[in-house]
């Protein structure tokens, strides 16, 4: 056979294989992935309880969100210096605590450097009325930072609706092993254990199937030890733009760039290349995680506008190698579509009553209406 020929021949052998695999390729169902983790489709996450209305991590913004109807409770995960695992977004006491009050000459350090019973003296419910006078409540004052256990007890309190616990290991660099003690309080509190099947025939609420707990992290090495002390919980991927994560197309910094804002700077930074952002779909992938949780940069900017990571091209990536979206943290119904448009699964937020109310789920009562019934 001339060589021609035989170069013919093998291009048609190859494109006819390809052709061939192309077509076998099942195309990824989002809502049929989400389904077989057991996780909501489009699932409201509630950031750190409903907390644009009650001050976040507290029971008032838990119980809230789970009264309208959150499909997850989202928490940040740290350890007191007595090893009591208990939810608190920054590192410091500073700006959700009366702490310079309480403990003037430790004020600067950190949540960790506290025992649980330190902690418990705290108030993290005033600064919400500070901050926010608009939607202060005089039951707001003196509210307690809450332990994991006191979340789980939330999540359970609602016979009508049962949501997820969505656990972010916040800064483990700096609780080594937390991943193992969240394994043994999750175990002992049974929320690992296989779920029973549903007596109605229904489908289980969040809280009560086989996606009732999503375990997240910016962390690679934190997953790892996710994937290592829980391999059957489904586990997110947290993406960010910048040193340690995505490696960005640009290395000027906030204060050289000439922005005013952060927002508008995190707007400007993308993913150096493609193949940046494909390798951490494939680290999130390979280290068992079920999806990942990217940025979004908001329409109206402000300081939870970040790096635009959901573009409809990533969203496609991420799907077609059978993982979820689940976009932080967005408020306002123009970003709900925009995001929805895009391709994502699930939203972060602060608004559970209005994400609710744009997926067609509102509550039966009003916010108002819930926190008086709770108490507030």
């Amino acid at each position: 056979m001339p060589d021609f020929a035989k170069s013919a021949l093998l291009l048609s052998l190859l494109l006819t294989t390809s052709g061939a695999h192309a077509a076998s390729a099942p195309e990824m169902n989002p809502t049929a992935l989400a389904n077989a983790h057991g996780i909501a489709h489009p699932a409201v996450i509630a950031h750190r309880g409903a907390s644009f209305d009650a001050p976040e991590s507290t029971a008032a913004s838990y119980t809230l969100a789970r009264d309208l109807g959150a499909d997850y409770l989202e928490m940040d995960l740290q350890r007191s210096k007595d090893g009591v695992l208990f939810a608190l977004h920054d590192n410091s006491l500073l700006r959700t605590t009366d702490v310079a009050k309480k403990f003037p000459e430790r004020k600067d350090s950190p949540a960790s450097a506290f025992t649980l019973a330190e902690l418990k003296t705290l108030d993290a419910g005033s600064w919400f009325n500070q901050a926010y006078p608009d939607r202060a409540r005089p039951a707001y004052v003196g509210l307690p930072i809450l332990t994991l256990d006191e979340i789980i007890d939330i999540a359970q309190g609602n016979p009508q609706h049962k949501p997820g616990l969505y656990i972010e290991t916040k800064e483990p660099g700096q609780f080594p092993g937390i991943e193992h003690d969240l394994k043994n309080k999750l175990s002992e509190r049974g929320w690992l254990a296989p779920p029973a099947p549903a007596s109605t025939g229904t489908a289980p609420q969040p809280g009560e199937g086989k996606g009732r707990v999503i375990l997240q992290t910016f962390e690679k090495n934190s997953l790892t030890l996710l994937q290592k002390e829980m391999p059957d919980t489904p586990k997110i991927l947290l993406l960010w733009v910048g040193a340690g994560a995505i490696a960005p197309d640009s290395n000027v910094s906030f204060a050289d760039s000439g922005e005013k804002d952060k927002a508008a700077y995190y707007a400007k930074l993308h993913p150096k290349d493609n193949a940046e952002f494909l390798q951490w779909l494939d680290f999130a992938k390979a280290n068992g995680a079920i999806g990942t949780g990217p940025s979004a940069a908001l329409t109206h900017g402000g300081d939870q506008s970040y790096f635009d990571l959901i573009q409809p091209w990533m969203n496609k990536a991420t799907h077609d190698k059978g993982m979820l979206v689940h976009v932080y943290t967005l408020d306002e119904p123009v970003d709900f579509k925009k995001a929805m448009d895009a391709g994502v699964d699930g939203i972060f937020t602060n608004r559970t009553s209005e994400l609710l109310k744009f997926y067609q789920r509102p509550a039966a009562q009003t916010v108002s209406q819930l926190l008086e019934k709770n108490g507030y």
